[in-house]
């Protein structure tokens, strides 16, 4: 058959690229039904508290995403760069999680940690003035805006519904105490979400300034925490290679 009497013939076409499809998607989903996990087994990845995730919520906002991947891939020179590969247990509590591959500007996957407090608030204010290469625009108005943190319950109660383990009962918070202990699992409560974003927000002092809770506390406490939650050290190098 010729290829001019496929692309011709517009039934036959459609018929020829529904086939392809459907051989493409099983190929991808049948070996699903016979894998056990597709994550891996870590310790120390938990849900993101009150305050990490308002600042998350700020991130995609303001389009980070755009110009930031958080996913750095099993290369060689991605890992001297950034760190060990992603995982994804680490991204299990993300919606919508932020992997990809456009980077304008460097992947954040592990950038929680890597610089002070002080260092993002200014890096966030006016990136040139450490970057001076930087083509990120600046965002003086999170050190200024405060915080709206009023449906930050409403916000948890719908991540809950589609997974994420906040808990709003008894039975809930004692299970996330027996997974994540009894500390992670107080800051994930539901019923004490203001009161512990507050008090996170107060105790760390993201943005230099305890006057008020401002967007920038929120998202500095964000990318401080990205990359964070697993200690790779305790892990052999060829351990996550039987989550392949």
């Amino acid at each position: 058959m010729k290829h001019e009497s496929v692309e011709t013939n517009a039934g036959l076409l459609i018929i020829l690229t529904l086939a392809v499809i459907s051989v493409g998607g099983l190929v991808e989903i049948v070996p699903l039904f016979y894998i056990n996990d597709t994550i891996e087994e870590v310790e120390g990845v938990r849900p993101y508290t009150p305050l990490e995730q308002r600042g998350r919520d700020l991130y995609v906002r303001e389009g980070c995403y755009t110009c930031h991947s958080q996913m750095v891939r099993p290369f060689r020179d991605e890992m001297l760069r950034y760190g060990h590969y992603s995982l994804a247990a680490e991204s299990q509590f993300d919606h919508p999680f932020q992997w990809g591959s456009k980077r304008t500007g460097p992947d954040l996957a592990r950038v929680g940690g890597k610089y002070s407090n002080e260092w993002q608030v200014q890096h966030l204010i006016n990136p040139k003035s450490l970057v001076p290469e930087s083509i990120m625009p600046g965002y003086p108005w999170l050190a200024t805006t405060p915080l709206d943190y009023d449906d930050i319950e409403q916000r948890m109660i719908a991540l809950r519904r589609v997974g994420v383990p906040y808990s709003i009962n008894q039975e809930e918070f004692d299970a996330n105490v027996e997974r994540f202990g009894e500390e992670t699992a107080v800051m994930l409560d539901i019923n004490r979400a203001e009161a512990n974003l507050i008090a996170q927000a107060q105790e760390g002092n993201f943005d230099g300034d305890r006057s008020f809770i401002s967007e920038m506390d929120a998202m500095v406490a964000y990318l401080q925490v990205l990359g964070t939650m697993v200690d790779f050290n305790q892990y052999s190098e060829g351990y996550f290679a039987e989550f392949r």
